[in-house]
């Protein structure tokens, strides 16, 4: 781009920013909300964006510097998450949703990892605030940390890094409470899922004492199952590591069902984590262990900005939320965008990053901070950090809380086909 185009670029985006603060008594913020919107994840997560939208403009509105702005919400889908989707399309109509709508800020963000990191550098020379809720590739974090250019870049939502975490502590509990010491690792082969399994095996599985019978990878046409689950079963796997959010996935859980391995499934597939599952399963979850990867997206009696959350989204849409990821964080990202606003007194896209930096807000999630990777900092106590919760699908259709302890509500118990193969109570 020549030296004039450039500076002719920067005047246009400019009076984009400074059009809906001159409005008289205050303007418009523009709110894109780019992802794949026929996802679970990703519908829910716009429904989140709206009641948070509907709940600050019915209340006045953003202060910016003494003018009350509305937030006008601009939905895109991206399309990414459907198998034939590739990336390069998927940036592109990024790219084409930014140059028409002039967005102040997005939220959500692509489902993609992949989409996220290959649309770094265009988000990063149009310099637009984006708060990512589902993408979770820890490479997002080290890229913000390469290079200044991405400071405008945030994740609200669960990353691999921190899923990792959670599945770590789960399996201690495992290896503590019934002296399991066999896993088996399945996972689809996206790069959050990829990344999931191999930090699994660098962090702790390799010399932790558990040993791995197999890792697989599965691309998201595949429907079938059942050969990983019988080699699982030969193996004697005492646990099965699932990472799924392929709608399809939802096979590997009746297959796990109807082979019975004497082994707990234990991760996150998506079909399987909404309060809908268990009928949809035909009772078929008891004793399945996953992630839901956002306080929120399940209510917790142990911590009320949750629960209430949860019930407000209930209220409003005449259903709970089914999603384990997602919704939480995308409701969220509307509350500190426009504190971050109003903190920084302008939309200046340089002041506003600035101002999400010191980001410190105790909402649905917990207490929302951001370490110096724009990683919001997922922990074990929820007036301290944000928080992912580990369930476990009990009859007649409960997802228990069993970790983390601030806000768990049993134990680890195994299902009566386990104990009958002789596994410890």
């Amino acid at each position: 781009m020549s030296r004039r185009r450039r500076v002719l670029a920067l005047l246009v985006t400019a009076l984009c920013w400074m059009a809906p603060v001159a409005a008289g008594g205050g303007g418009e913020i523009i709110l894109g909300a780019p992802t794949s919107l026929k996802s679970l994840e990703g519908s829910e997560s716009l429904e989140a964006v709206r009641m948070a939208v509907a709940e600050i403009n019915d209340a006045g509105g953003v202060n910016i510097g003494g003018r009350r702005h509305r937030f006008r919400l601009e939905p895109f889908d991206l399309k990414e998450v459907l198998p034939d989707s590739p990336t390069a399309e998927a940036v592109a109509r990024l790219r084409a949703f930014i140059g028409e709508k002039r967005p102040h800020a997005l939220v959500i963000g692509p489902f993609r990892s992949e989409v996220l990191l290959a649309s770094m550098d265009f988000l990063a020379e149009e310099r637009i605030p984006t708060l990512e809720c589902i993408a979770m590739s820890p490479a997002v974090d080290a890229k913000v940390l390469s290079h200044p250019k991405y400071r405008y870049i945030f994740r609200v939502g669960l990353s691999s890094k921190y899923f990792v975490a959670y599945l770590i502590q789960t399996l201690k509990l495992m290896k503590q409470e019934f002296g399991f010491e066999r896993v088996f690792i399945l996972n689809q082969d996206v790069a959050w899922a990829r990344s999931t399994a191999y930090l699994m095996l660098k962090l702790y599985l390799d010399g932790s004492g558990w040993r791995v019978l197999g890792q697989e990878n599965f691309p998201a046409e595949t429907t079938d199952f059942s050969k990983a689950l019988a080699r699982a079963k030969v193996g004697r796997a005492q646990v099965i590591l699932a990472v799924f959010d392929m709608p399809a996935s939802k096979n590997l859980v009746m297959e796990w069902h109807k082979i019975k391995p004497p082994a707990l499934l234990c991760g996150f597939i998506s079909p399987a984590s909404g309060p809908d599952a268990w009928a949809a399963f035909h009772g078929g979850l008891e004793g399945v262990i996953s992630v839901i990867f956002e306080l929120g997206n399940l209510p917790s009696s142990k911590y009320a900005p949750a629960e209430a959350f949860y019930g407000a989204y209930k209220a409003r849409y005449g259903r709970p939320i089914q999603a384990g990821h997602g919704p939480a964080p995308s409701y969220e990202s509307v509350y500190i965008l426009a504190q971050a606003f109003e903190r920084a007194g302008t939309l200046d896209p340089d002041r506003v990053a600035t101002a999400l930096e010191s980001t410190d807000r105790k909402g649905v999630m917990g207490r929302v901070v951001f370490h110096r990777g724009h990683q919001a900092i997922f922990g074990r106590n929820p007036e301290q950090e944000v928080l992912a919760c580990v369930v476990q699908w009990k009859a007649p259709g409960k997802r228990l809380i069993v970790y983390p302890p601030a806000i768990a509500e049993g134990h680890i118990t195994l299902p009566a086909f386990m104990r009958s193969a002789g596994q410890p109570r």
